[in-house]
């Protein structure tokens, strides 16, 4: 399928029998992506979010509308890796297999605070969470490749991800801060959270290469990621830039759905979905440059999360 003129209700190919997760899927371009697998018929798609009134009426506002009826509302909290231990335990128990996995939750320039276990928010959330529920559902993961599955793990990420280096903490990844809730200003925080979203991408590419994972930007979507935020001096700035260029959820949404339901790559179409890339809107190869691009953060941060999310009961990493 053509990049350019990817459109979901078209080209995403049938999904029978296959099983989708959305974290953050109660809004924004969750929700979208939820409305967009629906019409191909997927085994079930589990909607993740964090308040369960607003993911129930998200999950009953989509089966009416698409006329699919298999949507689950799962509650998931990713400021809590308990939350995200017990989501993760209830999905296991019901499923025996996870054919796209949707790493899409996300919170941009909020205020200064800590998540449940003592990190700094958008840092716990957009990325600590996130990797405990990949570690929990990887045995999945791989039993439904083994299976024959093109499995799929997509991050929505953003371009702050290649932000200038006034933007990212001095070297781009500050690890012995993020205990600190006001280390940085709200959008440094912001970035230095989706940096991280991209190096753990490139890092599952290589730890797990018979499975898809990417990272994106969505576009300057608007989105109630946006209103969450204090964002600070910097955000005040940019906002009527972002206003004057921002897109619709639904078409935010293309590009994670292009990542995951687009053919792979290979010898004969070096135009399709490679593994540990970046993405831009729709589908646009973003080579990584500065931090992103250095391996040694890469290796870092895989480090640093191990051994954090061991001290809150993470297994580690099935192969």
């Amino acid at each position: 399928m053509a990049r350019d003129t990817f459109e979901p209700s078209r080209d995403i190919p049938s999904l029978k029998g296959k099983v989708a997760l959305v974290t953050g899927g109660n809004a924004g371009i969750g929700k979208a992506t939820v409305r967009a697998l629906a019409y191909h018929d997927p085994k079930a798609i589990y909607l993740c979010g964090r308040r369960h009134e607003a993911s129930e009426n998200a999950a009953a506002d989509l089966r009416k509308e698409t006329g699919y009826q298999n949507i689950i509302v799962l509650d998931m909290d990713l400021s809590s890796l308990e939350s995200v231990k017990k989501a993760a335990a209830i999905f296991i128990e019901r499923e025996d297999r996870l054919d796209l996995l949707f790493l899409n939750a996300g919170v941009g320039g909020t205020a200064y605070a800590l998540t449940k276990e003592g990190y700094e928010s958008q840092f716990g959330i957009n990325h600590i969470g996130h990797t405990l529920l990949t570690q929990l559902l990887m045995p999945t993961l791989l039993a439904t490749q083994e299976a024959g599955s093109d499995v799929r793990v997509v991050l929505t990420s953003s371009n702050a991800v290649f932000a200038p280096s006034a933007m990212l903490p001095r070297g781009g990844l500050d690890l012995k801060s993020m205990r600190k809730p006001d280390a940085y200003q709200p959008m440094t925080l912001y970035s230095h959270s989706k940096l991280a979203n991209a190096l753990f991408a490139r890092k599952m590419a290589t730890e797990y290469p018979s499975l898809s994972t990417t990272a994106l930007h969505p576009g300057v979507v608007k989105s109630d990621i946006w209103g969450k935020g204090a964002g600070g001096l910097l955000s005040m700035i940019l906002r009527p830039f972002m206003m004057a260029v921002w897109v619709n959820i639904d078409e935010g949404a293309k590009t994670q759905l292009w990542c995951a339901t687009a053919p792979r790559s290979t010898e004969k179409n070096n135009k399709g979905v490679v593994s540990g890339a970046f993405y831009g809107p729709v589908g646009k190869l973003q080579p990584y440059k500065g931090a992103s691009a250095k391996q040694e953060l890469v290796d870092e941060l895989w480090d640093w999360t191990n051994a954090e999310l061991a001290k809150h009961g993470g297994p580690g990493w099935a192969h």
